[in-house]
């Protein structure tokens, strides 16, 4: 119980005790701040001269109105999904990383190195090996904050962020000198291998096969976190670490574990964006999909199935959002306060699910003394 005393009043902040079933709360949760998403948003553009009803229908239509602009909207899923899925574990585990970013770089420039420079693989050999050596170098980016945090008891929100400053400038040093394209004009790396490109599976898009490797991911975190026991120990440390650790369980090597497979999943996430979508390392490649990413873990409610929900709605407002500005002049950056009012009420009903607010009015002095 947190208690705190306000303008004469006292105000107590209790932790509920749980009845009902979590998954219900969770998606009853999760479908109230939508709705309230929705609300304040249309206010917003309605405030503006514009009609909330059109705006909606214009995005809805741009993400999901054409075989195309759905192909582009899971396009944007797939990395948004793959991220989430990671950061799902870790949040799980009760780590906070904000690394994902920075983890989903890392996975790009390893696939890149073997993409260029190991082109001549057959393509069987060479995308698997890609897909690995971006899951490695996202896994390893992500577990330096994870042995921090648990050997040292460094906090992992400050480590993962200054690994993103790290991992975004060590990136720009070496599209922009060693592994620069000759003859160098631009900054950033020759092309990858046609061995190392991924396949397109809708003919006519640029949806690739990459999708198919974010569904699989999906299984594996619900079998990882729900069907075996290391998901069990993970969960067990996130709900109590004392208590995991009085049972035998050991804290540190699953907290290292959970950064380590949340990196590997974002770097998978980095991999693919550039087999699939960019075929060279430059700058911004990542477009903030590991920022996003947290929203997405959040907004499903930290399970497989909610994560996907979420990445697909998330990918769907970026996709949505240029359809909405070219038909009602709308700012792009209104996606961004979308995704912000996301955020915030996902928050609100979390807090607000688990906690009691108690007003209390303070007996004045005289009254004591009677």
């Amino acid at each position: 119980m947190i208690s705190m005393n306000i303008g004469g009043h006292e105000v107590r902040v209790e932790r509920k005790k749980r009845t009902e079933s979590p998954l219900f709360q969770n998606l009853l949760g999760i479908g109230l701040a939508l709705v309230l998403v929705l609300v304040v948003t249309g206010i917003i553009i309605a405030l503006s001269g514009k009609s909330p009803l059109v705006a909606f229908q214009s995005m809805i239509k741009g993400a999901f109105g054409t075989k195309n602009s759905v192909a582009e909207t899971m396009i944007k899923t797939v990395p948004l999904l793959l991220a989430a899925l990671g950061l799902t574990v870790c949040y799980r585990t009760g780590l906070t990383s904000v690394g994902s970013e920075g983890q989903i770089i890392m996975g790009g420039l390893m696939a890149t190195i073997f993409g260029v420079y190991a082109g001549g693989l057959p393509r069987l050999i060479l995308i698997p090996l890609c897909f690995i050596a971006g899951m490695i170098g996202g896994g390893l980016w992500a577990a330096i904050a994870g042995i921090l945090k648990a050997k040292l008891g460094v906090s992992e929100v400050i480590n993962t962020i200054m690994l993103n400053y790290i991992a975004t400038y060590f990136v720009s040093f070496l599209i922009d000198g060693p592994m620069r394209e000759p003859p160098g004009y631009y900054p950033q790396s020759s092309l990858l291998s046609d061995n190392a490109a991924l396949a397109v599976i809708l003919p006519g898009t640029r949806m690739h096969s990459g999708v198919i490797i974010a569904v699989i991911g999906i299984l594996v975190v619900y079998l990882l976190l729900w069907k075996l026991p290391l998901g069990y120990q993970m969960r067990a440390v996130g709900n109590n670490p004392i208590a995991a650790k009085t049972n035998g369980i050991n804290v540190a090597r699953n907290m290292v574990l959970a950064m380590f497979l949340s990196g590997a999943f974002a770097g998978l996430a980095g991999s693919i964006e550039i087999m699939g979508m960019h075929h060279r390392l430059m700058n911004g490649f990542s477009s903030s999909y590991g920022f996003d990413a947290m929203a997405v873990a959040l907004l499903g409610g930290l399970h497989p199935i909610g994560v996907t929900v979420a990445a697909v709605f998330f990918g769907a407002l970026r996709v949505g959002a240029n359809t909405m500005q070219r038909v009602l002049q709308v700012p792009v950056s209104l996606v961004n306060v979308i995704q912000g009012l996301v955020i915030l009420f996902v928050l609100m009903q979390y807090v607000l699910s688990r906690f009691t607010i108690k007003l209390f009015r303070k007996k004045s002095t005289a009254a004591k003394e009677a």
